[in-house]
């Protein structure tokens, strides 16, 4: 006799499409693994050089490489002009694509105000030049002084 099983499958596996990964599930893991598989940082490594370099808080404190990572954990992550404040939702040490690895973490709302208010700032200051003029600017300098020979 012949198992028929194959109608309860929906179409994408009756095709024989893999599933869609999910991160990995684990009771503990470490800082610096929970980071790379965050897509914070593309390698361990440059993660534990943030972390030792002091561009992490776990709960506003340094921490060490080796720190487990606990479910509702406030980790801020310093990331050149940027100071993102982020939950951990769930612990993986499994690096998978960008839409997954933002499940493992939610930024707070205070911390996408913030970035969005200072990324204005920065903004608003580059339109402000120093105080050397631009390439245009020297130019009608340089028209002007041989206007007056």
């Amino acid at each position: 006799m012949i198992d028929d099983d194959d109608d309860d499958l929906d179409g994408a596996e009756a095709e024989g499409d893999p599933p869609p990964r999910h991160p990995k599930i684990v009771d503990s893991v470490r800082i610096d693994k929970w980071l790379w598989a965050a897509r914070f940082y593309k390698t361990r490594n440059l993660a534990k050089e943030a972390i030792e370099a002091g561009h992490i808080r776990y709960e506003g404190q340094r921490t060490k490489v080796a720190k487990d990572v606990a479910l509702g954990a406030e980790i801020s992550i310093k990331r050149g002009f940027d100071v993102i404040q982020v939950t951990v939702l769930e612990r993986s040490d499994q690096r998978l694509a960008a839409p997954f690895a933002r499940l493992l973490y939610a930024e707070t709302e205070a911390s996408k105000t913030r970035r969005a208010r200072e990324a204005e700032a920065r903004a608003a200051a580059d339109e402000i030049s120093s105080d050397r003029p631009s390439k245009l600017q020297r130019r009608l300098i340089h028209r002007f002084k041989r206007s007056l020979r």
